[in-house]
């Protein structure tokens, strides 16, 4: 029979299931129990508060009780019963996605009129964690020498450079405050929030929950600060430079400016006055530039012309107009602002939140043939904005609806002049005056890049605690994506008079489209949490529909050449919809109250970065001439399949002693419908290449952990990793590339070291001091050797990434010391990055296997035809990772 609670329960959960969404997890929840300290019986009634909130509860007939939607942040807990002393447990850490359990006991009211003071302690073992994830607080990122968010998930275990247990970089989803941040053109993160705005970053590198899609190796989660009660904020500068002395290899190293590296950034927050009961804000801002460590020097000009036809040197001519001065050619600079305003409506949550995130970027990628003409080379600029508004629904203590909607637009662009019709563009010849292994002396790369990229969604996320046992989630997300892209060659001959023009739109140097794509996505998810077992089990439906169409025939590509678009339907087909259902399941079973151990498993679903499929939209395939590798060779594939990774894993947390822990996690990853390319020939000579899902790989490896908090003085961590990826390739291009070669080389037939296949990686961490008086911390990176394909003049010698570099070795350091001054604390610092200046070799020579050194230098060989010797165009300081960098700063809280 039906009681009006159960048809309660029914209606609510069913609501859920229609409002409810993938909306990633921005929220913690509290939970325990209150008992007697002298009988330990159950306090039914007893109230427990979050003090400064509105977050509060009260403990059921078995004293147990729990608060949800607590966003990440350390808090005071207070428990009170008439009859007993009211007590207050401090230091209580709430964390995304995971219970923190707070027990209390509460003793018979006496004489003593104050509170009963307790300081609660994260426990070592998490054992509501049924997969691998870490999260890092704002607090913990303030004590390191960490820059960004990258450097943060590189710190941690199975992170290699951004590929997460041996995934493609693209394979990672970035959140921030819950919302996708990647590009999806690209795949990659749009933007990220900075260090000094963060609450809390939760890095998922198991098999992450249902809630989670549009991954296959990973999750990074940023959450951002909310306001306090009052006004606070911070303002931090710094300068610097790089400091090393290896003159022979960095050029202009030995001139040390403050200015080649500074910084500026601050955050504001708290009531608004007048309505601090109902506005709060949190502004942040961040100015930074980077000169870089790679310096060409102004020998040329671009439009420098010069002769080396004559066998005879002397009679060279040497056109030379440059001012020999250096110039910056890795340089970075990013300005980037976010704002957040909290509208408490209901006076009963978190109310109504809207966020803003900008960042403008620019910066160079260094181009080594350019190093005496560094004006020629492209500069990159990237812009991107977020804006979210979220409004929390409290339905009761044990439900409650995030609405969100948010709206994310990237635009990159790509040049050397930004007009295109630029006089200074000059002939493509000019980089034909020298031979190879030769500085260009003159010339401009003359193509324009140009694409955006504006999604925008609408989901809801909707948690219910059905019980002291289930935790109930449920939900929809919808997501709409505009795609505009341009690329073109600006050309530069005899017909007009080498004035710049522009080829006709549609030309195969010519490339624009737009696409309208858009995806749906549903789950649901039920936490389980039980004395004695804890499970995740989800199961999620992924839909997506590419709006594009794909050419049937690729052999017939030529009949497109006569024909403008729209092209006829006996050529081109629609592309399917496609979608897939993803089962999720974790298990965490504590072994004692000092360990636990948890097995998961899952399928994960992600749609390829969608420049892939849409790429040269107009299927023109020029028969002739020099293009950049993403223009003229391949053809998209609008009808390409979900890239698909099945993801297993076993672990065990053990606590050693109260601040003392250790984890061991074992895992295999089997990937399917990788990105890979289809060889066709067009007029039975010209070979091209059409993107299709072809690719496929394994991952095993066992990470090792260790933790020791913050307690007397110190706190350290060591993660090591021990991990085989392998795969038939590590780039889509590959199958291109080798049949593009001299002689041909076979596609692979089994499997190989993925280029990012670090077999043993070491991270540790060391922090000691006194906070609020002095900090020191010490990072260190250790690896072995990525691996390398052996060759001997450009032709193999050994088998694909059969051989590996040698190893890395790197050390950060951070010291600060606080000063107080009346309401303001002042604090200098010193960051060090490299601090031993350690000479990673990060490429290499095939022939020698090391970055230093080519046979090429022994050979007899005519020497090359411009202003360089062989020697000095085989110095490639870019092989290297970035040299000792020093910086001092101050910053002052108020």
């Amino acid at each position: 029979m039906f009681t009006m609670n159960k048809i309660a329960k029914i209606i609510t959960l069913s609501l859920f299931l229609v409002y409810g969404i993938l909306f990633a997890g921005t929220t913690g929840k509290i939970a325990g129990k209150i008992t007697d300290k002298n009988t330990g019986d159950p306090l039914i009634g007893a109230n427990i508060l979050i003090v400064g909130t509105n977050f509060g509860a009260a403990a059921n007939i078995d004293g147990e009780y729990f608060i949800i939607n607590i966003p990440p942040g350390d808090y005071v807990l207070k428990a009170s019963m008439v009859g007993y002393t009211p007590t207050v447990v401090q230091s209580v850490r709430v964390s995304v996605d995971q219970t923190t359990r707070i027990n209390i006991e509460l003793s018979e009211e006496t004489y003593q009129l104050s509170n009963v003071v307790v300081t609660a302690s994260k426990p070592i073992v998490q054992k509501d964690l049924t997969s691998t994830e870490a999260k890092i607080s704002g607090d913990q990122i303030s004590l390191l020498p960490l820059e960004d968010v990258s450097s943060v998930v590189n710190l941690q275990a199975g992170v290699v450079d951004g590929h997460f247990r041996g995934g493609r970089s693209n394979e990672v989803k970035y959140l921030i405050d819950g919302v996708p941040v990647n590009d999806a053109f690209t795949g990659q993160s749009s933007l990220n929030a900075e260090v000094n705005s963060i609450e809390e970053i939760q890095v998922l590198t198991g098999t992450f929950n249902a809630e989670y899609g549009e991954a296959l190796s990973g999750v990074v989660n940023q959450v951002t600060k909310i306001a306090g009660e009052k006004i606070d904020g911070n303002i931090s500068v710094y300068s610097g430079d790089y400091l090393s002395n290896r003159t022979d290899l960095f050029s202009n190293i030995d001139n040390i400016n403050p200015s080649d590296v500074y910084n500026f950034q601050g955050n504001l927050s708290g009531p608004i006055p007048g309505f601090s009961n109902f506005l709060k804000f949190f502004l942040s801002g961040r100015y930074n530039y980077d000169d870089g460590y790679l310096y060409g020097k102004r020998v040329f000009n671009p439009s420098d012309s010069s002769n080396f036809a004559d066998n005879n040197p002397d009679n060279w001519y040497i056109g030379s107009t440059g001012d020999n001065a250096f110039v910056p050619m890795n340089y970075n600079k990013k300005f980037s602002l976010q704002g957040k305003l909290s509208f408490n409506v209901s006076g009963d949550g978190k109310g109504l939140v809207f966020t803003g995130l900008y960042q403008d970027r620019e910066y160079k990628e260094y181009n080594h043939e350019y190093k005496l003409n560094p004006d020629g080379d492209y500069t990159r600029y990237e812009k991107s904005f977020l804006g979210i508004a979220s409004y929390t629904l409290v339905l009761s203590n044990e439900a409650f609806i995030d609405f969100v909607a948010s709206g994310i637009h990237s635009k990159y662009q790509q040049y050397v002049f930004e007009d295109p019709l630029d006089p200074r563009y000059v002939n493509p010849d000019r980089k034909k005056d020298v031979s190879g292994n030769s500085f260009l002396t003159g010339g401009t790369e003359n193509w324009h890049f140009n694409h955006t990229t504006t999604s925008i969604t609408g989901k809801t996320d909707a948690i219910w605690q059905f019980d002291n046992v289930n935790q109930v989630k449920a939900g929809i997300e919808f997501q709409y994506h505009n795609l505009e892209y341009e690329d073109f060659q600006i050309i530069l001959n005899a017909t007009s008079n080498f004035k710049p023009m522009l080829p006709e739109v549609g030309a195969f140097n010519y490339n624009t489209y737009k696409a309208n794509p858009y995806q749906f996505a549903a789950y649901i998810q039920d936490k389980i949490e039980l004395e004695y077992l804890i499970i995740n089990a989800g199961l999620r439906f992924d839909y997506f529909e590419p709006d594009g169409e794909f050419l049937k025939d690729p052999n017939r590509i030529n009949v497109l050449d006569e024909l403008q678009p729209p092209f006829p339907d006996s050529l081109l087909q629609k592309a399917e919809a496609k979608y897939q259902v993803s089962p999720r399941l974790g298990i965490s079973y504590p072994i004692s109250d000092r360990g636990a151990i948890h097995i998961s498993y899952g399928h994960f679903f992600q749609i390829p970065p969608f420049e892939n499929l849409y790429r040269n939209p107009n299927f023109r395939i020029p028969l002739t001439g020099d293009f950049p590798s993403n223009i003229g060779n391949t053809i998209g594939n609008a009808d390409l399949e979900p890239q698909q990774t099945i993801m297993y894993e076993i672990g065990l947390q053990q606590a050693l002693s109260a601040d003392l822990g250790i984890t061991i996690t074992a895992y295999h990853k089997d990937i399917r419908n990788l990105l890979s390319t289809e060889i066709y020939i067009k007029n039975e000579f010209r070979k091209f290449s059409k993107l299709v899902n072809k690719d496929y790989g394994s991952v095993k490896g066992v990470t090792l952990s260790f933790e020791k908090r913050f307690s007397g003085g110190f706190g350290a961590t060591l993660d090591y990793t021990y991990q085989v990826a392998k795969g038939n390739a590590s780039d889509p291009n590959d199958v291109f590339e080798k049949a593009q070669a001299n002689p041909p080389i076979d596609a692979n037939k089994q499997l190989v070291p993925l280029n990012w296949d670090r077999t043993h990686s070491l991270n540790f961490t060391f922090t000691a001091g006194v906070p609020g008086d002095f900090i020191g911390s010490f990072i260190g990176r250790m690896g072995s050797g990525l691996p390398y394909t052996p060759s001997l003049q450009n032709q193999r010698t050994g088998l694909e990434n059969s051989d590996n570099k040698p190893g890395i070795f790197n050390a950060d350091l951070y010291l600060m010391k606080y000063f107080d001054l009346a309401s303001f604390k002042l604090s200098v610092y010193v960051k060090v990055y490299n601090v031993f200046d350690s000479a990673n070799e990060l490429d290499v020579f095939g022939d020698t296997g090391r970055a230093g050194y080519s046979l090429e230098l022994t050979r007899n060989q005519e020497p090359p035809r411009g202003v360089n010797t062989i020697k000095e165009f085989y110095t490639r300081p870019d092989f290297y990772s970035a040299p000792r960098q020093v910086v001092l700063g101050a910053s002052v809280e108020f």
